[in-house]
């Protein structure tokens, strides 16, 4: 098949607990362990890596005829999950190098991302820590945000990867957390935009809704562009929930990626990569996100979230 090769595929996946099977005294990892209530063996772990491997390998191939160049990812336990995902069957030819860093999450998941050394320079990499507190005024620690700063194509370009605090406990409960995080992020961009002319990609799952006060406040306060506004709809997102999309699961660019004469990459599409080998097939939740588990009770299958994806064309 004679597919154009002038397409970066850029992508973002909740992978949904990918932990090792090993004890971290330091995480709270109880849950996934062979002697766990959910009996997390070897042979699950490779399964799963073996799955999100094969869907990473997949994202954008239609319009880029290969892998996507950068993915950003939420929900991995520490390095060793990151090079055996990496090192796995699907992925061992793909030449991904990854960035991580833990943080002080008190599930112990971090974000992370793979990038393609080949296409991807990276010059340097960070985190920020989002501080919140609990009603007594202890500090409640969540995922760190994630800054990688390199050059594709020859344009440099920064990534923020985040992972924003859930609704547990609430959506409005909880709605104050994901607004302090899309601060922090704000700061950042408006660091980066000082120094220099750099593209700027803010990815994750934000817990909100593009249409919540919180993405709202990276598009109006950050001036970033969010193309998943019209790709969400009522039936089509990257989480379902009480039978309803949500679409958690963002991609933000700065608006220097629709300036065709300053730029080499310019912004293409964006979408939900939700293939139907990654959907429950059969029965009530038919067309949801085919999960791992589901409490206790394992299903074998790859994440509650679909992935999604953005396309740059090379100019």
């Amino acid at each position: 098949m004679n597919i154009p090769s002038n397409t970066h595929t850029i992508a973002f996946y909740n992978i949904e607990n990918l932990f090792d099977i090993e004890n971290d005294p330091l995480t709270n990892d109880d849950d996934f362990l062979p002697t766990s209530a959910k009996r997390w063996t070897p042979k699950r772990y490779e399964n799963k890596l073996r799955k999100l491997g094969s869907v990473i390998s997949r994202i954008g191939k239609e319009d880029s005829e290969r892998a996507p160049v950068i993915v950003g990812l939420a929900e991995v336990e520490n390095k060793k999950v990151l090079s055996d995902l990496v090192q796995s069957k699907h992925l061992i030819d793909e030449n991904y190098s990854y960035v991580h860093y833990d943080s002080s999450d008190e599930r112990g998941i971090d974000v992370a991302l793979l990038y393609k050394s080949d296409d991807f320079e990276l010059e340097n990499s960070e985190t920020y820590s989002v501080y919140l507190q609990t009603d007594t005024g202890e500090r409640d620690y969540t995922r760190d945000i994630l800054l990688v700063q390199g050059k594709l194509n020859g344009d440099a370009l920064s990534i923020i990867v985040n992972h924003w605090s859930s609704r547990r406990e609430g959506e409005k409960e909880t709605e104050y957390k994901r607004l302090a995080a899309a601060k922090v992020v704000n700061s950042i961009v408006r660091r980066l935009k000082h120094k220099d002319n750099t593209k700027i990609i803010v990815m994750g799952d934000f817990n909100d809704n593009p249409d919540n006060a919180s993405l709202k406040l990276l598009e109006e306060e950050g001036h970033l562009f969010n193309p998943f506004k019209t790709v969400w709809s009522q039936d089509n997102g990257s989480i379902n929930h009480d039978f309803e999309w949500n679409l958690f699961d963002q991609i933000l660019v700065s608006t220097n990626f629709f300036d065709r004469s300053n730029t080499s990459l310019a912004f293409d599409m964006a979408d939900i990569y939700n293939d139907r080998s990654l959907t429950q097939y059969h029965g009530k939740y038919k067309g949801q996100p085919f999960r791992t588990y589901v409490g206790k009770k394992y299903k074998g299958g790859y994440s509650d979230h679909f992935p999604v994806y953005i396309e740059l064309k090379k100019t």
